[in-house]
């Protein structure tokens, strides 16, 4: 069974044991729609979910009291694969897009991504070209053009220039 991380416990809120979660996914739905999740190694019953300004707060099973709350302060939050809810059709999970290769239009391979990068406007793929060179491709449609999930491939047209620096 896969564990994938989708937070990460940062803070304490309040004296009722409710922590506050760095989200590493796009939303809260994760959260609400998944009765259970593991904090740490630990599988514990999500109690209830609410949002601060652009930070999820949960009240989980067994943290009861503001000590308890810091004693898990630092820990990831994982849920099975299983939990992933299925993804409208050209969405792709940031675990499914690392290792895709990226090519040209003309078909020319460029490297494979080794990153994605969302803590920008938009996402951003991170490439490792052969040579031990990484170069940075947001992830807008006048750079991406196709993004395959069957053949593991992305296609892109890059801006003039990009590869010489």
């Amino acid at each position: 069974m896969e564990k994938i991380v989708i937070g990460k416990i940062v803070n304490v809120v309040g004296l009722k044991g409710e922590v506050k979660v760095y989200n590493y996914s796009d939303g809260v739905d994760i959260y609400e729609n998944t009765p259970e999740i593991y904090v740490g190694d630990r599988l514990t019953e999500i109690q209830r979910v609410r949002t601060q300004k652009n930070m999820v707060i949960l009240k989980l099973r067994g943290i009861d009291d503001r000590d308890e709350a810091e004693k898990a302060r630092g820990l990831e939050l994982y849920v099975t694969e299983e939990d992933l809810p299925e993804l409208p059709e050209g969405q792709f999970y940031v675990r499914d897009l690392i290792g895709m290769t990226v090519k040209e239009e003309d078909g020319n391979i460029l490297g494979r991504v080794t990153d994605v990068i969302q803590n920008t406007a938009q996402d951003v793929f991170e490439v490792e070209m052969g040579n031990k060179k990484r170069i940075l491709i947001p992830k807008v449609d006048q750079f991406v053009l196709d993004i395959d999930g069957c053949s593991r491939e992305i296609t892109v047209r890059l801006i003039e220039g990009l590869l010489d620096l």
